[in-house]
């Protein structure tokens, strides 16, 4: 790091560990939580759900405390995912979980604009699903609005992430209370199974299901470790990734078991989204639906913020190395990131107007999401498990601590792998295909600084991913992959 690097670190406010929690939950509380009904209720019933929830939770909860131990025992490495993988595979594994994520994010931020705007739609019918021009135009006009503020500071915006993750829980835990009161035991036993009293689909396959839309109401598990560099101490960055992890996976579990509870599973996969809205109106009528639109605005720009946030420091870090090209290094005179934050905003503007082409802009997005995040949480841990083999950070008392943080991370690799084959051969190749064309971003970072751009193994990875890149292609423009 050179001297201008440490000047501008230090000279960012340091934040607590509530504010780092807060960035988690705020990341991972957004659009998918108003959901959560009619994408189990589509996918499974009660008993596929539990099995679903402890597979998730268990799995993301190994995932916290990966992210928890190699904060402490790599300090040095202070931008999260990207750091972790190419600390431990290389400069290009390492840019491709930087873009990956980035690009991650840029999905997702779109699927929230559209969800904002799909929600407005049932009040205001020029805006349709959130994919008419009017919904696109409004949408980017909210980009914009939050690229203003961000600029102004990231710490600014953090404070105002803290106070839109509290306003947007109001809602989400009145749901739960009110429809707990009106809770059915015959309803919830007649949505015991998952075929409507047992069908043909297995328990695996519902669960499997459901995969996909647990990983995307997690993402940002990781919020407070990307925000390692901003931390007043560096335990708060693993406390606050378990705490808003524990806090997040109570409220998602609260809000799919009262569900099944007040409407046949028949009902909840019909319904409209949001779906919590529908399930709310069951019980308390139309002002129910209204109340969760309002909530479901609130909860999505603040997860579009804090998204935002997220996104242009994993640009502008790996950018003060020879991951990224130097112009994303670029801040402004808050100390904003503000090159990156540019970028990020450009790509969801663009990715918006493809909104307007794509038969379920929603659904896309989300699938699109989850499936470039698979590969950079897995380097994640796979790198605190090569930590655990090679003893590296470990000394001869630590024993014992290797081998429990070895079993952690033996366990969030294979749910990685899991979630990895939950998804699909269809969007692995969609991810691949915006994999690819991120190589020429880290060839021109390479050359920039006279560096070496590829090892053999390296180059093998490329290979094998432009190859997969060309096949995703090659499907899609003969329709066996629907866009």
């Amino acid at each position: 790091m050179t001297t201008n690097d440490r000047t501008s670190t230090s000279a960012v406010q340091k934040v607590g560990v509530l504010t780092l929690a807060g960035l988690v939950v705020g990341s991972m509380v957004g659009g998918g939580v108003f959901t959560l009904p009619k994408e189990f209720g589509a996918a499974t019933g009660v008993l596929g759900a539990v099995v679903a929830w402890t597979i998730a939770g268990t799995g993301m909860l190994m995932l916290a405390f990966v992210f928890q131990s190699l904060a402490i025992r790599r300090p040095d490495l202070d931008a999260g995912i990207y750091s972790y993988a190419q600390a431990g595979f290389g400069n290009y594994l390492g840019f491709n979980s930087a873009w990956g994520y980035w690009a991650s994010n840029v999905a997702g931020n779109v699927f929230f604009m559209v969800l904002t705007l799909a929600t407005l739609g049932e009040f205001f019918p020029g805006l349709g699903d959130g994919d008419t021009v009017l919904a696109v135009a409004i949408a980017s006009v909210g980009v914009w609005v939050f690229h203003a503020l961000i600029a102004r500071g990231v710490r600014q915006a953090t404070v105002v992430n803290r106070v839109v993750t509290a306003a947007k829980l109001v809602p989400i835990l009145v749901f739960i209370v009110i429809v707990a009161v009106a809770f059915d035991p015959a309803t919830f036993a007649d949505n015991m199974l998952g075929e409507q009293g047992g069908g043909s689909s297995s328990l695996f396959e519902q669960v499997t299901d459901t995969m996909l839309i647990t990983t995307f109401v997690f993402l940002g598990i990781e919020g407070a470790s990307v925000y390692s560099r901003l931390a007043a101490h560096r335990r708060d960055v693993g406390r606050a990734t378990v705490l808003g992890l524990l806090s997040v996976l109570a409220i998602f579990v609260a809000v799919t078991m009262v569900s099944y509870g007040v409407l046949p599973r028949a009902d909840l996969a019909d319904a409209r989204q949001p779906s919590m809205g529908a399930v709310l109106e069951s019980v308390v009528g139309p002002w129910g639906a209204t109340f969760i639109s309002i909530g479901v605005m609130i909860s999505v720009q603040g997860a579009y913020l804090a998204w935002t946030l997220l996104n242009a420091e994993i640009l502008y870090t790996p950018a003060r190395s020879a991951v990224m090209p130097r112009f994303l290094a670029r801040t402004n005179r808050h100390e904003t990131p503000i090159a990156a934050l540019l970028v990020t905003n450009i790509a969801v503007q663009a990715l918006l107007l493809l909104v307007l082409v794509i038969d379920d802009a929603l659904d896309f997005m989300l699938k699109l999401d989850t499936a470039l995040t698979l590969v950079p949480y897995l380097l994640t841990a796979g790198f605190a498990l090569k930590l655990t083999i090679t003893r590296e950070t470990y000394g001869p008392g630590d024993e014992r601590e290797r081998r429990r943080q070895q079993l952690v991370a033996v366990l969030a690799v294979v749910y990685s792998c899991f979630l990895l084959y939950s998804a699909g051969v269809e969007y692995l190749l969609l991810a691949c295909i915006v994999y690819a064309p991120g190589t020429l971003l880290y060839v021109v970072a390479r050359r920039e600084r006279s560096r070496r751009v590829f090892t053999r193994a390296e180059a093998l990875c490329c290979v094998v991913l432009i190859g997969a890149a060309v096949a995703g292609v090659a499907l899609v423009a003969a329709g066996t992959i629907d866009l």
